[in-house]
């Protein structure tokens, strides 16, 4: 054989091994032995908070099926008040300790106090974004909820809540508010 075809057919031999071997990786990988997969609906990326809404996810079990979803939704109506409020908290003693309250610390308890009343309103109207309802088979059931609450929303009945106070309207700058308000909305997305 010549040299340019020993060198051709080699270069074809290389190529496809490099194929053949790169289809490999279509396989399916092996569950380790005695491990099931589980299926969670309502979860992932797509249900967490983010920069623009409140969210969360949660589940609920009963042998009664009314009562599996009451339960997920409180769990999640729950997790979306905390991280609401937590969320609220942060923006509150960012905001107060970046203006000029004469009594910052009686104008962070009223920032709170208005917070919890907006977040028990505003919980109402929190979106489902998800609902699954499956049962096993010894008969109970499982649900699968997933809510939102749009962050601009709330950030706009909480400036109508604060409007109402005159000790903290006159020393409150709702750009300045919703800036920091926007900050923190931010880090959920992280």
């Amino acid at each position: 054989m010549t040299r340019i075809t020993t060198l051709t057919l080699a270069g074809l031999c290389f190529g496809l091994m490099a194929v053949t071997t790169g289809c490999k990786k279509n396989k399916e990988v092996a569950k380790p032995k005695g491990e099931v997969e589980i299926v969670e609906y309502c979860t992932g990326s797509d249900y967490n908070s983010d920069s623009k809404h409140f969210r969360s996810t949660a589940t609920g079990e009963s042998q009664d099926r009314e009562i599996a979803k009451k339960k997920a939704r409180s769990t999640a109506e729950s997790r979306i008040a905390r991280t609401v409020s937590a969320t609220i908290k942060a923006v509150t003693d960012n905001y107060v300790s970046s203006t000029e309250f004469n009594n910052r610390e009686e104008a962070t308890e009223t920032f709170n106090e208005l917070a919890r009343t907006v977040v028990d309103q505003e919980l109402r109207g929190a979106i489902v974004i998800c609902e699954k309802l499956t049962q096993r088979e010894n008969g109970i059931y499982v649900a699968y909820v997933a809510l939102e609450l749009s962050g601009e929303k709330f950030a706009s009945k909480y400036n109508e809540k604060i409007s109402e106070d005159e000790r903290i309207m006159a020393e409150y700058n709702y750009e300045k508010f919703k800036d920091t308000f926007q900050e923190e909305m931010d880090k959920l997305r992280n």
